[in-house]
């Protein structure tokens, strides 16, 4: 039989796994039956934890989360190994993919038991003074306000970091923009267009350009080029990166007008091409770049992680950049997709090729291979089939095309 005690740890530690998964606001003034899963839940979260060897080596007792952490920063904080996290909060796998319910105000305590092992818990309500049933009494007045929980949820990154990456990388087959619309001219003869221009655009064949009722659907994302993305060890293309340059608003649809004779025989046609206002600009544009529709904007909690299997990936090319190294907070494609089993948040290790020496000690002048060596970190934050792009998080000595990645340690 399990006593009344053991049954209320069981339901704390139950309801603190449903909280990180669904927020504060969606469990409270709720009671969940608790089921054989949750208690299996709770009883892991109980056992679960990280050697103390793996914790910073000046992790605090506590901290408060305050606006402007980030869960990088704050693993980070606590571990050696930030991607680590999931295991000093003991939660399982199913959790770990939907972890940021964490807020600011929120207290987290560090637990270093006598088994070796750290845990991480929220502080109780209850500890700063409340009632005898250990509960805090909170004082309201009636208000109305609206807020959506993403607006204070703790977010894994800086958002400046990633944000203007979320959208802008785009990986087509070899004939993606092949019935795409183009842009055909602007006013005044102008060959060069930025934000602010006005500019024409046609559809391919008999596909034209309309108008949709809402002005945000009017928006287009301008792409120029498709760079082939090649595995640096086969040769073997993945994919093609369309090159975002901006975009354009159709401020007028494309029309076709036609002459016919007595007796319906088609004489002669007038194209207009449809009016576009490019509204942003990464880089000038010019006749003959495509237009493709906007995608949705995906704003997803990432919760970095090492990915369940080992990884052995390669750099396949720099975003946007044109220089050879990358630094930190740049962005990269690598060759490993969702048909590869990568997920947005999975974090990977940079390696630095040994170079290939000869021991000039030695009178026989031998070749050396020089150890791989950990250069930084990585996490993946968009996927293709056969390509992802991650952002570098770490790195000493710049990342290039063709370095190794692998599971982190």
């Amino acid at each position: 039989m399990m006593s009344n005690k053991t049954r209320s740890a069981v339901f704390v530690l139950g309801s603190l796994a449903t909280a990180m998964v669904l927020g504060a606001g969606a469990v409270q003034a709720q009671n969940f039956p608790i089921t054989s899963d949750q208690r299996a839940t709770a009883a892991q979260v109980a056992q679960a934890g990280v050697p103390l060897t793996e914790l910073a080596p000046n992790a605090p007792d506590s901290h408060t989360v305050k606006s402007g952490d980030t869960l990088w920063g704050i693993s980070g904080l606590f571990l050696k190994s930030p991607w680590r996290w999931p295991e000093l909060w003991g939660m399982n796998m199913n959790e770990v993919r939907n972890p940021h319910r964490i807020f600011p105000g929120q207290v987290l305590v560090l637990e270093r038991g006598s088994d070796g092992r750290a845990r991480l818990r929220m502080a109780n309500a209850g500890a700063a003074g409340g009632g005898a049933d250990g509960l805090q009494t909170v004082r309201v007045s009636p208000r109305t306000r609206t807020e959506t929980l993403a607006d204070s949820i703790l977010p894994t990154l800086k958002p400046s970091a990633i944000e203007p990456f979320l959208v802008e990388p785009m990986v087509v087959g070899a004939d993606g923009l092949a019935n795409a619309p183009r842009l055909v001219a602007a006013m005044e003869g102008r060959v060069l267009l930025s934000r602010g221009d006005r500019a024409y655009a046609r559809g391919e064949g008999d596909t034209q350009i309309a108008m949709a009722r809402s002005g945000k659907d009017n928006e287009l994302r301008v792409v120029r080029n498709l760079v082939p993305l090649k595995d640096p060890g086969t040769g073997e293309v993945l994919g093609y990166e369309a090159q975002y340059i901006g975009k354009a608003r159709v401020v007028a649809p494309e029309l076709r007008t036609e002459q016919k004779d007595k007796d319906g025989k088609l004489t002669s046609a007038v194209v207009t091409p449809a009016s576009v206002d490019i509204i942003d600009s990464k880089e000038e544009m010019r006749a003959g770049d495509r237009l493709v529709p906007e995608p949705a904007r995906e704003f997803n909690s990432y919760a970095p992680r090492a990915p369940s299997r080992p990884v052995e990936a390669r750099v396949v090319s720099v975003y946007g950049s044109t220089v050879a190294a990358v630094a930190q907070n740049q962005v990269v494609a690598i060759n490993k997709g969702s048909k590869d089993g990568m997920e947005p948040g999975h974090v990977l290790a940079i390696l630095h090729d040994g170079e290939t020496l000869v021991d000039k000690t030695s009178p026989k002048r031998e070749t050396m291979k020089l150890p791989n060596e950990r250069n930084g970190l990585m996490m993946v934050f968009r996927t293709f089939d056969r390509v992802s792009y991650a952002l570098i998080l770490e790195i000493a000595t710049g990342v290039r095309v063709g370095d190794r990645l692998v599971s982190p340690r």
